[in-house]
């Protein structure tokens, strides 16, 4: 029994939904590997098509697609996900003096999605009929409440 929260990133607006996905449309997920294209109706959303490019685990470690299998393996890395540029605190001048090149070891996990994914990234090829935000006019009348007239008093 898998449980996933899905963040579908749309490129032509520049916004992510977030959403969870249960049971057997997170069932369906299992076994894929990051960079495979996957159909809407998997998820209940017809008419879409989705890239896998991405997630963690449990634990928050990220998923690289150069790394194969399901679990952590610690790799030397220069750039890419996971890693960041190197830092040396200097006294004089500039406050961080930046190594490029230097390797790093890290811990990442596999591309291939298992039941310890907790968060999954995708981002659509083919949207649907349907839009993927939810309508804003109903959540901000649920989250405004009503004002009350302002009544003050000088003494």
């Amino acid at each position: 029994m898998a449980e996933f929260k899905i963040v579908i990133a749309n490129p032509k607006t520049g916004k992510c939904v977030q959403k969870e996905v249960k049971d057997e449309n997170a069932n369906g997920l299992l076994g894929k590997k990051i960079g495979e294209i996957i159909r809407g109706e998997l998820l209940d959303m017809t008419g879409y098509e989705f890239k896998i490019s991405g997630g963690s685990d449990y634990c928050g470690f990220p998923m690289r697609q150069d790394v194969p299998g399901t679990g952590r393996k610690k790799i030397l890395t220069v750039k890419g996900i996971g890693a960041q540029p190197v830092k040396k605190k200097v006294r004089k001048g500039k406050p961080f003096q930046f190594y490029p090149g230097t390797r790093q070891r890290k811990t990442v996990c596999g591309n291939t999605i298992h039941e310890k994914i907790t968060q999954i990234n995708l981002s659509v090829l083919k949207e649907g009929s349907t839009p993927l935000e939810e309508p804003k006019a109903e959540a901000q009348a649920e989250s405004k409440p009503s004002e009350a007239p302002k009544t003050e008093e000088k003494k």
